[in-house]
């Protein structure tokens, strides 16, 4: 006996149409044949997509992909436009690494250059720890006030970059420790509580205590790298004690806490990742902010 169940159309009662055998909840599917104009466009797409991997990059291969007879790619553009945009900036490229620093700054054309390259190369090397704007945060310097622990003239600026702050890579890196008055005994408790009071009174913080014992303590530890006048001093990478600009924390238990233990903070020296060019149009670029010396 032949089984004819396969041969057989179910025909739709309403429409006359054949249905696909397909049913949920009493709803059929008609057998309906796509439109010509939505099969055309397919097959379009198909012999578009044939020519398209022989005339541009297709195939993957180990290191690139197939060239296409046309020889053209995105990528190739790419590397042709910025090989032309350093053709035609390696004038003032080599000008600017040649030149000293201040003749960079007295230059207009060389200043605006420099400082457009600088901003770039911070953005991508520096505004992880000093941020987009440069301001800073918690152990990491604001670089547009005028406050700078190591100096804010253009050459100190160039130095600090180019060798870092406490660099274990760089035998010249500019380099300060603030002893542990407390974990070393140096001082105890109660000397620590005094000192710290008087030196959070010479910036007005809450908590503060200008007091006689503070400032015998202060001139005895303190004054030899932060000043008489606890106004710092650049050379000794010691900061003003004087101003509302701190590194830290600006409080009398921030202040304790730096006596007690300090914290020191390291920036890498960048002479071993960038060329003198680029670190002379970031120095230029720094010093711009508004806060250079």
């Amino acid at each position: 006996m032949t089984d004819t169940r396969h041969d057989e159309k179910d025909i739709d009662s309403l429409s006359g149409i054949e249905t696909t055998g397909h049913q949920w909840d009493g709803i059929k599917e008609l057998n309906n044949p796509l439109p010509r104009w939505w099969l055309w466009t397919f097959y379009g797409t198909i012999i578009w997509s044939v020519g398209y991997m022989i005339a541009y990059p297709a195939w993957p291969l180990i290191s690139e992909a197939t060239a296409g007879v046309l020889g053209y790619s995105s990528r190739g553009e790419l590397a042709k436009t910025v090989a032309d945009a350093r053709t035609a900036n390696a004038d003032i490229l080599q000008r600017i690494g040649e030149a000293p620093l201040a003749d960079i700054l007295a230059d207009l054309e060389l200043a605006r250059f420099a400082t457009a390259g600088g901003s770039s190369a911070f953005k991508v090397n520096c505004s992880q720890c000093h941020g987009t704007g440069a301001a800073g945060g918690p152990g990491y310097p604001n670089l547009n006030d005028d406050s700078w622990i190591w100096g804010g003239s253009i050459d100190d600026i160039y130095l600090s970059i180019n060798h870092g702050i406490r660099s274990a890579t760089d035998m010249d890196t500019r380099f300060s420790l603030m002893p542990n008055f407390g974990t070393d005994g140096i001082l105890d408790r109660a000397d620590i509580r005094t000192v710290s009071a008087y030196v959070a009174s010479l910036s007005g913080l809450e908590g503060g205590v200008d007091n006689p014992e503070g400032a015998m303590l202060y001139a005895e530890n303190c004054a030899a790298c932060h000043g008489d006048t606890a106004k710092g001093m650049a050379e000794a990478g010691a900061p003003d004690l004087t101003d509302a600009i701190w590194l830290y924390e600006g409080s009398l238990a921030s202040i304790e806490a730096q006596v007690t233990q300090a914290r020191h903070g390291m920036m890498p020296s960048w002479s071993e990742k960038l060329d003198d060019t680029t670190i002379k149009q970031l120095a230029v670029y720094v010093h711009s902010l508004g806060g250079g010396q």
